[in-house]
């Protein structure tokens, strides 16, 4: 196996273009699970650790440029309020010594179902940069995940950084697991309300990719926003989230429960949302 450490962001899309089967590697919280379980045996680790260009953020026209390698913790401290749905999700990715280390561009690389950050990158409209020796180009987050593990990267990119827009309304973002982190997901949810009336939810772990709830962003958007949500209301939102999903039994629970864990999640994400829009709360997670 070869090992290449570039110096300048350059330096690594001249060696990815040079071998486009490297796999990188920051973090390394995945791709380092998949070598010691023999998963996976790359020819080329290509690592980004020393890519100093990686490791910045920086706001700029109502968004924020999260760089490829900033990680977790750095979204959870820095961030919270400005992207406050990526930080509740970034708080539920496994432990203190991961959350240090691993990185939402890495979630995206592996384009894992299960992946935490998912869905609060589709219902933020959070745009993928990809980068090559060729042009840097912006991929929206709904036209990212291709399946299983697939994404939308040509050979020679890497993802050089996610461009998040900075909340202007109330987000949720919860899983349901053994364990509130520390494990994958056996499905997940986010929310975004904007003060214009526009609503956007989002699926994760319940199918092939994440993918959001437009039944039930359609159906809230036309429930008056005053006053508290009725019981009703959030029951029906719940089950139009539900039938986002497609769902398959595994290890870590069945279809079956997957679909009525999402109907309680988006209900109790919808409720402390409406609440905080409404001005009658502070935000509050799972």
């Amino acid at each position: 196996m070869d090992f290449l450490r570039p110096a300048t962001l350059s330096d690594a899309l001249a060696m990815k273009a040079d071998r486009p089967d490297a796999v990188p590697i920051a973090g390394g919280t995945d791709v380092m699970v998949e070598l010691n379980f023999d998963h996976r045996r790359p020819e080329v680790l290509l690592d980004l650790t020393g890519v100093a260009e990686l490791t910045r953020w920086d706001r700029t026209e109502g968004a924020v440029r999260l760089g490829a390698t900033v990680p977790y913790s750095r979204v959870i401290t820095e961030l919270g309020g400005s992207l406050p749905a990526l930080a509740m999700a970034s708080r539920t990715v496994g432990s203190p010594q991961i959350r240090n280390r691993g990185t939402v561009a890495g979630n995206l690389g592996a384009a894992s179902p299960a992946g935490d950050t998912h869905p609060v990158l589709l219902v933020t409209g959070a745009e993928v940069e990809a980068a090559s020796v060729r042009g840097t180009r912006r991929i929206p987050a709904g036209e990212f995940y291709l399946g299983v593990k697939r994404n939308a990267l040509e050979p020679d990119e890497l993802i050089s950084a996610v461009h998040v827009p900075v909340a202007e309304g109330p987000q949720q973002f919860a899983k349901i697991g053994t364990r509130n982190a520390m494990v994958i997901a056996v499905c997940s949810f986010a929310l975004a309300l904007d003060p214009g009336g526009t609503v956007r939810a989002a699926v994760g772990s319940a199918g092939p990719t994440p993918r959001r709830a437009r039944a039930a962003e359609d159906f809230l958007a036309e429930v008056p926003v005053h006053g508290p949500p009725r019981d009703e209301v959030c029951r029906h939102f719940g089950e139009l989230v539900a039938t986002a999903a497609d769902p398959i039994d595994d290890v870590r629970g069945s279809a079956s429960y997957r679909r009525h864990a999402l109907t309680v999640l988006a209900r109790r994400a919808l409720t402390w949302a409406w609440q905080e829009y409404r001005g009658k709360g502070e935000p509050t997670c799972a």
